[in-house]
């Protein structure tokens, strides 16, 4: 897209640039804290970058066919690397986001039902009707400093909890809250050990990693039962994410799923489907307050719509293309990191059996070959009819293993997105820059205050 005559855009703040100089020991200290902070400029020109990890060697792709033939033409020859497993099997379990082979084909083919265009309409009047709370409550806030991460925290949660079980997340969700920041804060950073010892030999975090698993596992599972407790009408056609799970079957083997696997696979979509969609609309509610003309133009967009069907949705272009903006500067997953099974010829990159493969969505998507004005906000190159190359652009991964749950994710965002800027303007009450870092996702390193009002 020839942007050359958009008019000037914001460019908002990131962390500084690693020195490409920068010593194994130094890198592996900023890695605990922030990965983002460990890539130097090369990172964001080059369409390779060898490097050595411990004593392997590793790949940073930037090339569009080299991340294609890892991701989609011999995705099986890449295995998540140790240090990944262990950062996600314990609130994750086996279920899809982590499993492989077999194991994996089953819970793709099984929950694919779930996830379709239709399903994810039958669903919208779970999120409507939390919008329409989330609302009222921010209009007894107008004028006052608020809070609007915890806020999309809070209402992203809540979306999850009726999609998932039909019920709200008042009593629970503070408890859920509760795991997802002790895990953030104490479990989820790696350490030495985590990242050059097989998986199968215990670091002495994955000991705590266990301890917090099981009183994870109790918890998802209690949710579950008061589920069912509350059953649903004979015959009636499924209501929430969970009786569509519940009630899946392979295509191929007629098998379900058993408590244990529904347990991971539930913890896996509220995990994933909250705090994903919430920090997505966070960094997007961030941005529209530094750049009040495009917020704007997503308010003119909103005006007269209902927002209650995914027709009324797909009608919100420019929305949309702020969402993908969005994930474009700040993707949730900002790192795909992979261990070779076998060596490979990956588009001209000869890959031996162990090396590290690193596609990071967060250099791909600043990559200053390619894209036109890479760190600076402009929604509208995504208008445009020159679309990114299609491994260019990873908010949601690619490839067989993509994430099953993007449709529902997109239209949550874009709806939350167009209701809320539709009812409020936001600004900024805060003026201390807000600084992405990268620890499972791509969190802000902290939460400043807006102030909003009524339109």
């Amino acid at each position: 897209m020839n942007i050359a005559s958009v008019r000037r855009p914001i460019v908002p703040p990131t962390p500084p640039r690693a020195p490409d100089d920068m010593s194994f020991f130094a890198r592996l200290a900023v890695i605990r804290q922030n990965m983002i902070a460990t890539w130097g400029q090369r990172a964001y020109e080059e369409d390779i970058v060898q490097g050595r990890f411990v004593l392997r060697r590793s790949f940073i792709l930037n090339r569009p066919d080299a991340i294609r033939h890892v991701l989609l033409s011999n995705y099986e020859n890449y295995a998540r690397t140790p240090a990944g497993i262990r950062m996600l099997r314990p609130v994750l379990g086996d279920g899809l986001l982590i499993a492989e082979g077999h194991s994996w084909t089953f819970q793709r083919r099984t929950l694919a039902p779930a996830f379709t265009p239709r399903a994810t309409a039958n669903l919208v009047p779970h999120m409507t009707a939390v919008l329409d709370e989330t609302i009222a409550k921010l209009d007894a806030q107008t004028g006052a400093p608020v809070d609007l991460r915890e806020i999309m925290q809070r209402m992203t949660l809540e979306i999850a909890g009726r999609t998932m079980f039909s019920f709200g997340m008042d009593k629970h969700g503070p408890t859920l809250r509760n795991f997802v920041m002790e895990y953030g804060e104490r479990l989820a950073r790696p350490y030495f050990l985590d990242m050059v010892l097989p998986v199968t030999w215990p670091t002495p975090m994955d000991r705590a990693r266990a301890r917090f698993r099981k009183r994870w596992t109790e918890f998802v599972a209690m949710l579950i039962a008061e589920r069912r407790a509350v059953g649903k009408k004979d015959g009636a056609p499924p209501s929430d994410l969970f009786d569509l799970m519940d009630e899946a079957r392979d295509p191929e083997t007629g098998k379900g799923f058993s408590d244990e696997q529904l347990i991971d696979e539930v913890a896996t979509m509220i995990l994933a489907g909250h705090e994903t969609t919430a920090t997505a609309l966070f960094w997007a509610l961030y941005l529209l307050a530094l750049d009040p003309e495009t917020q704007e133009e997503v308010a003119v967009e909103t005006r007269g719509e209902h927002l209650d069907s995914i027709a009324d949705i797909d009608r919100q272009k420019f929305t949309r293309a702020v969402i993908e903006e969005t994930m474009r500067l700040y993707p949730s997953a900002f790192l795909i990191a992979r261990a070779a099974r076998e060596k490979d010829n990956a588009a001209g990159v000869e890959i031996s059996k162990g090396d590290i493969i690193i596609i990071a969505p967060w250099l791909l998507h600043r990559h200053e070959k390619l894209w036109e004005q890479p760190n600076a906000f402009i929604p509208k190159r995504f208008m445009s009819k020159e679309a990114p190359d299609r491994f260019a652009y990873l908010p949601f991964g690619a490839g067989p293993r993509v994430c099953i749950g993007a449709p529902f994710a997109q239209a949550e965002s874009v709806l939350a997105l167009a209701r809320l800027i539709g009812a409020f303007r936001v600004e900024l009450a805060d003026t201390t820059p807000v600084i992405p870092y990268g620890v499972i996702t791509t969190q802000p390193d902290h939460s400043p205050m807006f102030r909003i009002t009524r339109r």
